[in-house]
């Protein structure tokens, strides 16, 4: 993967593809992406068989990039294809079974005290009205924007949902979080502080790190995946 000197946005699919065989998929044989600072922990992770792994302290989500994959945790059997998602919150064990399936990791290293449970990310979920970008951020008209939180940690830090907005153009400001994000409709262009450009569509996984300096440009509706760390 090119990655740019400054913060910028990271193309987990390609990310995905990093990832290499072996017997701890999610443990020491998981591709590990590099990020600049913060409590966050990306992994890829390529599964062919079946096996078992132990979640950390803190919450992880995860997300198919690639393939269908069967996670078992907590007596629930989740079976997700690509771009569907669950959150593992606490330390706990897991079962899961793929042929070749691609997994990407979001792990919150800074959660304690979290109870095992698992939450499954319904797309389809209901939204309510949420904030939109700064007014003097905007190039254009405002948008009308929605969101559904559906996994929150304890600390409020750490949040996985799913959100919805009409076009906009919002200039450059600097992302106090990490966020990763799949499309489920739509697309968006960034250009981060050095001029690179990247546009993501529908199906896409990507992500923006902390720190980064990316203006955002939507022409059409956009639906997304996220899940976010946010330093209160």
């Amino acid at each position: 993967m090119n990655r740019t000197t400054c913060p910028s946005f990271i193309d987990l699919d390609a990310f995905a593809q990093t990832a290499t065989p072996g017997a701890d998929p999610f443990g020491a044989d998981a591709a590990l992406l590099p990020l600049r600072g913060g409590p966050v922990e990306m992994h890829a992770c390529l599964l062919a068989g079946s096996g078992s792994a132990q979640t950390q302290t803190g919450d992880t989500m995860l997300i198919v990039a690639e393939g269908v994959a069967t996670i078992t945790a907590a007596g629930q059997t989740h079976t997700l294809a690509k771009g569907e998602s669950l959150v593992l919150s606490g330390p706990q064990a897991f079962d899961w079974a793929a042929e070749n399936a691609r997994v990407v990791t979001m792990r919150y290293t800074g959660g304690a005290g979290e109870a095992a449970g698992v939450t499954a990310i319904d797309p389809t979920t209901q939204r309510v009205p949420s904030g939109a970008p700064l007014a003097e951020l905007l190039i254009g008209p405002t948008p009308q924007c929605h969101n559904h939180t559906q996994f929150l940690s304890t600390d409020g830090e750490f949040m996985v949902g799913v959100w919805d907005s009409t076009p906009y153009h919002r200039r450059a400001m600097p992302y106090r979080h990490f966020e990763l994000m799949y499309l489920l409709d739509g697309s968006v262009t960034f250009i981060d502080e050095e001029g690179r450009e990247g546009t993501f569509r529908k199906g896409d996984l990507f992500m923006v790190e902390q720190n980064a300096q990316c203006s955002w440009e939507s022409r059409e509706d956009v639906t997304k995946i996220f899940a976010i760390y946010r330093p209160k």
